[in-house]
């Protein structure tokens, strides 16, 4: 699989450390409540499809949310993880 690093461009995905689900970029907000907290850490999908994965480039220590199919691997969309918005 080849992942592009918005950064460095192209490389394989043994340069990048898969982080898990990209949810980490929408936190709730620290007064948000237990429940919010608790759904937040402990409830997950695992979808088999498109799906929006956290990465992370070691090489340049940049973390990039990646969009591809977890069925095909398909990397459909790459961005740096700071720009992400939705």
């Amino acid at each position: 699989m080849r992942i592009t690093c918005p950064l460095c461009g192209e490389r394989d995905r043994r340069e990048f450390t898969y982080q898990g689900d990209a949810l980490a970029l929408h936190r709730p907000a620290p007064d948000a409540g237990d429940a919010a907290w608790d759904d937040y850490l402990h409830n997950r999908e695992n979808p088999a499809g498109d799906t929006r994965d956290l990465w992370y480039h070691d090489p340049c220590g940049a973390w990039i949310a990646v969009n591809r199919n977890t069925i095909t691997h398909a990397v459909t969309h790459t961005a740096l993880a700071s720009k992400v918005t939705s």
